[in-house]
């Protein structure tokens, strides 16, 4: 995939000229801690991520060495074992007969757009309503592309059937869901990224649910005290964290094990390994400027430790709408905010992080609006493959012996 680099370079002068300066300072940092051989882990959330590319992009870093390890949400892994994005026949139920009462909002039934061989395929793995496929050429609807795997028959379903297969075989090897996933994922996801190079993708404690069945089974695969015990490792090994587009991210700024800003000193007291956010340094990707308004307020006048030494609502004194993670990441001195639009700030990042390293990279992300955004998403759909049963269990029998 050839690369714009006039696009990217116009993305960077859309940003504010706060954000254009945080972003040249946080890819110093990263620059400077791959280059010293330290660690770099990106944080992500769902919705954005996906539609953007940027979970695809992630999965180039992972496999160009530049990302070390990945938290996100069972969403994503749902939407990357279905092979990211989708596209889909979007239809009123209703010409189906279902029943509006079980139905999503607006009354619709979606279809995922697969040929006759495709669909012949995935009929060894499981069994089909071909009454129901049949109608689906001649329905009303519309065609759009969305994240995948989720709630399009058959592709929807096929996902949650395969959630306790892949759970059953976390139960006799004790790894988590996302790493079992990972095996037969397509390299260009995160998890396929991550399993292929041995990097860590591991769903945060809050951002367990979602994804239906993969969530229950997410979650379900190992102990939760298990979970924060493998992303506190992953938390204390990195030198820079990125966060794209995420929301509560307790396990970085108020875990059990961490000391700085959490809540890791009984966990210490009890002589339990943690570690710890100081020296470390936070950059965050995200929409909400209050983020960077928390930030100054600290800045200019320590109001919201002020408010932590005073136990005080910090919303209250600080007059802005305050989200829980705002609060350690305001007041850690090597926080990065950079405000604006994720499918316009990862694209800046990443090339000039792998310009400065001397890497060439194979995929890139674009704004979804931009007509190379709308390229990408096509060539997501086309070349991202689905899970892969086969080859779950091919690494399965592998990791057995």
């Amino acid at each position: 995939m050839e690369i714009n680099r006039a696009l990217i370079s116009e993305f960077y002068d859309g940003l504010d000229e706060r954000s254009r300066g945080t972003i040249d300072t946080a890819i110093e940092k990263v620059v400077e801690a791959k280059k010293n051989g330290k660690k770099v882990v990106v944080v992500t959330g769902s919705g954005p991520n996906i539609h953007e590319g940027v979970t695809t992009l992630i999965a180039e870093l992972i496999d160009k060495g530049i990302v070390d390890g990945v938290t996100t949400s069972s969403a994503v892994i749902n939407h990357e074992m279905g092979g990211t994005l989708d596209r889909v026949k979007m239809c009123p139920a209703a010409q189906f007969g279902f029943d509006e009462e079980v139905m999503p909002r607006g009354n619709v039934f979606e279809f995922t757009d697969l040929t006759d061989d495709q669909l012949d395929e995935l009929s060894k793995e499981m069994i089909l309503d071909r009454e129901l496929l049949a109608k689906r050429h001649d329905a009303e609807g519309h065609y759009l592309i969305k994240a995948a795997a989720n709630m399009a028959y058959p592709m929807g379903l096929r996902t949650e059937l395969l959630a306790d297969e892949i759970h059953t075989v976390c139960r006799q090897t004790g790894l988590p869901f996302e790493t079992v996933a990972g095996w037969g994922a397509d390299s260009r996801t995160m998890i396929g990224s991550g399993a292929a190079k041995g990097v860590p993708v591991l769903v945060t404690i809050p951002q367990l649910v979602g994804g239906g069945h993969v969530g229950m089974a997410v979650g379900d695969s190992i102990p939760i005290a298990e979970r924060s015990r493998r992303i506190a490792e992953l938390m204390g090994s990195a030198d820079v964290i990125i966060e794209s587009a995420v929301a509560l991210t307790q396990e970085i700024h108020d875990g059990p094990f961490e000391t700085y800003t959490g809540h890791g000193i009984w966990s210490w007291w009890q002589h339990q390994p943690v570690y710890s956010l100081r020296g470390k340094t936070l950059i965050r990707f995200d929409l909400d400027e209050n983020l960077r308004k928390a930030q100054d307020l600290q800045k200019q006048s320590a109001m919201i430790q002020e408010a932590i030494n005073k136990g005080l609502p910090k919303t209250k004194l600080s007059k802005i709408p305050f989200r829980m993670e705002m609060s350690a990441f305001a007041r850690h001195e090597g926080s990065l905010p950079v405000i604006g639009d994720i499918g316009m700030i990862w694209p800046v990042f990443a090339l000039r992080i792998a310009d400065a390293l001397g890497i060439t990279l194979d995929f890139m992300s674009y704004k979804q609006e931009t007509p190379d955004g709308k390229a990408m998403r096509e060539w997501i759909v086309d070349n991202v493959r689905p899970f892969s049963r086969e080859k779950m269990h091919a690494s399965h029998a592998r990791y057995s012996h």
